[in-house]
């Protein structure tokens, strides 16, 4: 008797959405038909000056991530950099990466004035752009300094130090440790508080002191205690 073969379904389709310059909240997609679906959700925002001498000073951003992705070590993160530090990212990624062609920066020019609003804006734009383009990158999203850029405030010279095992924590250390020194994201809360609910359904609902507004969120980002690098 001839077996009968049987016909194979194709393997699931993994998507992943990133999604740019919007509400985080709104965006994050938890419904279980979308549960195959990644997405990471990037903002650059909050020009600041800050003072690095008696005569010079600086403007650095903030850069917001909330994803669902395993790329990620945390879900939810905060930091502020300054230009120059995502000059030093895109050459160490260009280095580590030398087939890809990676997206420019905006360019740096000797009239740029951090009291003019219009220059400080069209720069973060650049900005936001560049970490678009990289982060739909799976290679790059391999790199661990990448990570360390955008879920530490280390320094470059630590980022390096750290990626080459000349630390003595890891990566995943040193994300974790920035992380316990800020104030915990109240999405993150959320969603701990539902996977305990599940794993235990006839344990009593917590309850939480925090909101889960949008505003909360930025608070949240807001309330660093890590010092800033000049």
């Amino acid at each position: 008797m001839t077996p009968k073969h049987e016909k194979q379904q194709p393997a699931p389709e993994v998507r992943v959405a990133v999604i740019f310059g919007a509400s985080p909240l709104k965006n994050a997609v938890k419904s279980p038909e979308h549960s195959n679906v990644e997405f990471v959700t990037v903002l650059v925002r909050d020009p600041r000056t800050q003072k690095e001498d008696s005569w010079h000073s600086y403007i650095d951003y903030e850069i917001f991530i909330h994803t669902n992705s395993m790329c990620f070590t945390r879900k939810t993160s905060c930091v502020r950099r300054r230009f120059r530090e995502f000059v030093w990212l895109r050459q160490r990624l260009q280095s580590n990466a030398v087939l890809i062609q990676l997206p420019e920066l905006p360019s740096k020019t000797p009239f740029f004035n951090v009291n003019n609003p219009h220059h400080v804006d069209h720069r973060r734009q650049g900005l936001q752009e560049f970490l678009e383009k990289i982060l739909q990158n799976a290679l790059l999203l391999s790199d661990s300094r990448l990570h360390l850029f955008l879920q530490t405030q280390l320094s470059p010279e630590d980022m390096e130090a750290c990626v080459s095992g000349q630390t003595k924590y890891s990566v995943a250390d040193a994300i974790h440790k920035f992380a316990s020194l800020n104030r915990r994201f109240p999405i993150e809360d959320e969603e701990r508080k539902k996977e305990k609910n599940n794993a235990d359904s006839d344990s009593e609902s917590s309850s939480s002191g925090l909101g889960h507004s949008d505003d909360s969120i930025s608070r949240g980002c807001k309330a660093s205690s890590a010092s800033e690098e000049s």
